[in-house]
């Protein structure tokens, strides 16, 4: 094959329609620039580390054409604007938008009021977690239309959740634990909301509509002072609930929520019976109702035999009555707490066939300690090995659980008098 060669004037011609059809380098929107420029001066410096990124952005260069690089390593995504020139004989230009704002957990400290938002319009996400970023939640945030992702997690955020963040129709996501935050949750119609983390505050009240949810997947609203009694309407979608140690109060009700699988309620104020449709619930796989009020435990229709329930645990509640024999026999529990309650009666032989696995998963977590149970214990513990499983049955009115089995832990019972001053139904031994 013959050598090609090109002249001088064939290379520059050739140079020259190469460059032209070739857009010029992309810039960043003049204003997404300032309001980054006032995000970096509204930090205060003293709490910018030398290897931050606030620390790298230096505005002698674009920041959007300078991502990844020595001067802007983190913190930043961007997206084209389309602003290009219809002539092809002409360059084209492309404007750059920020469209993410992900700041390190360096430990940045700003009121955050002060940052302008509203000047970064083409926001999707906006994560400033794990810094010290304080004052209230700038109603701003609801200009910011395409925002999908909030995460301001683990800072020192006071004040209200502004209810004016239900204008952000696109969000799906929403981090707000671990902050100082106060007042009642507002009502917040996002139809597009998968997730809502309102953990460790310090929130009051009751929770708002949930329905106006429908897409919720996961909430978690632990460790605050919620209180009232608990919705009965939940999201169809709703997969895992945690309120745990709250104020919550009143009876459990009937939970419509057909995809719920985790339902943690421990350490609130709840009394009544533990539903038997709780037993029953198609999905439900782990339920902690434990440091409540709770008195009985219902029994379901079908003994427990379809019930999906892997961990269940009522410890440290108030039940009364006989230890719940259906518990036997539902096919998937391998968990159970009923510790600290005043459950009185003997052991059930289908407590003791499922310790040794027959016929169904076998239990692994079993705790019955600090009840009033009575008479021998099942012979299937008896042949049990430390560290094959974790049984406790101490601090109980059994007779004769020896200190040789680990689940007597040490040997010790209840006297006989604690044993009889729950009622005369509890025998001497």
């Amino acid at each position: 094959m013959a050598a090609i060669t090109f002249t001088p004037l064939s290379l520059l011609l050739l140079t020259l329609s190469i460059s032209l059809s070739m857009p010029s380098h992309s810039t960043t929107h003049p204003q997404d620039v300032q309001a980054l420029k006032q995000l970096k001066r509204t930090i205060a410096p003293s709490t910018i580390p030398p290897s931050s990124c606030i620390s790298s952005w230096d505005f002698s260069l674009d920041p959007c054409d300078s991502l990844f690089s020595d001067k802007f390593t983190c913190g930043l995504r961007c997206d084209a604007s389309s602003n290009s020139n219809s002539n092809s004989n002409s360059t084209s230009t492309s404007t750059l938008r920020v469209t993410d704002l992900s700041l390190d957990p360096a430990g940045y400290s700003a009121p955050l009021s002060s940052i302008p938002f509203s000047s970064l319009p083409f926001l999707q996400t906006l994560d400033l977690s794990s810094n010290n970023f304080s004052g209230s939640i700038p109603p701003s945030l609801s200009l910011l239309p395409l925002l999908r992702r909030i995460s301001l997690s683990r800072n020192s955020l006071s004040g209200p959740i502004p209810a004016s963040l239900s204008s952000l129709s696109l969000l799906q996501q929403l981090y707000l634990d671990n902050n100082l935050l106060t007042n009642s949750i507002p009502p917040l119609n996002l139809p597009n909301l998968n997730r809502i983390e309102f953990q460790s505050n310090q929130l009051t009240g009751s929770l708002p509509d949930l329905t106006l949810l429908p897409n919720l997947n996961f909430l978690d609203a632990s460790d605050n002072s919620l209180s009232g009694a608990l919705p009965s309407s939940l999201p169809p979608s709703l997969i895992e609930l945690v309120a745990r140690n709250n104020q919550f109060e009143g009876e459990i009700p009937s939970i419509e929520a057909p995809s719920l699988q985790v339902l943690d309620l421990s350490h609130n104020k709840l009394t009544g019976s533990v539903p038997a449709s709780l037993f029953t619930h198609p999905n439900l796989e782990q339920l902690t109702l434990s440091f409540n009020h709770l008195e009985s435990v219902e029994t379901p229709a079908d003994s427990g035999l379809t019930s999906p329930l892997i961990s269940v645990d009522l410890s440290n509640n108030r039940v009364r009555g006989f230890l719940p024999g259906f518990m036997g026999f539902m096919p998937r529990l391998s968990a159970l707490s009923l510790e600290n309650n005043e459950l009185t009666g003997p052991i059930p032989i289908e407590y003791a066939m499922k310790v040794l696995g027959s016929g169904s998963a076998q239990f692994e977590r079993l705790l019955l300690g600090g009840n009033y149970l009575f008479g021998a214990i099942p012979g299937g513990f008896l042949d049990l090995k430390a560290g094959s499983l974790t049984v406790r049955l101490g601090d109980n009115c059994l007779y004769r659980c020896p200190l040789r089995y680990f689940f007597c832990e040490g040997g010790v019972q209840k006297s006989f008098e604690q044993c009889r001053a729950l009622g005369p139904f509890v025998p001497s031994n």
